[in-house]
């Protein structure tokens, strides 16, 4: 039986799935200001006292993170969130939604076989499981006063 190496028209091709599984995207709502760093921007479950102007719509999800927890998975949006806001110049983030996301699944089986003059045996193992993400959304804004 041949075995066969992957070559680097599929290795290429996994790592592009790979990179375009965690894309986040957004929706300019107002005008971006000069970048910051993601550990500056606030997250907020309601909207902050006081005034703020409204930058963009952020969407993201943990797809290639490689969390496995929920809380992993949380922490990982949450980042995203942050990073896609510090870019954008906002220094706070209110959040909108967070929830599980069915992300596909992954099978795997195999087999075995045996055979003689006089008999042939068989047989075969195969499992699968879902894989899941979380995927968040928030209002990139800019708290004048934070």
């Amino acid at each position: 039986m041949a075995k066969h190496k992957p070559d680097g028209r599929f290795i290429s091709l996994l790592i592009v799935v790979l990179l375009s599984a965690c894309a986040s995207s957004h929706v300019m709502i107002g005008k971006a200001r000069p970048p910051i760093t993601p550990d500056s921007v606030q997250i907020y479950m309601q909207p902050p006292a006081g005034k703020y102007e409204q930058i963009a719509i952020l969407n993201t999800s943990s797809a290639g993170s490689f969390s496995f927890t929920a809380q992993s998975k949380t922490d990982s949006v949450i980042k995203r969130l942050k990073e896609q806001a510090a870019r954008l110049g906002a220094n706070g983030v209110i959040l909108q939604g967070m929830g599980d996301v069915a992300g596909g699944s992954v099978g795997v089986g195999g087999g075995q076989d045996s055979y003689s003059r006089s008999s042939a045996v068989g047989v075969g193992l195969g499992g699968s499981f879902q894989m899941s993400h979380k995927a968040g959304s928030g209002l990139a804004i800019y708290v004048a006063n934070q």
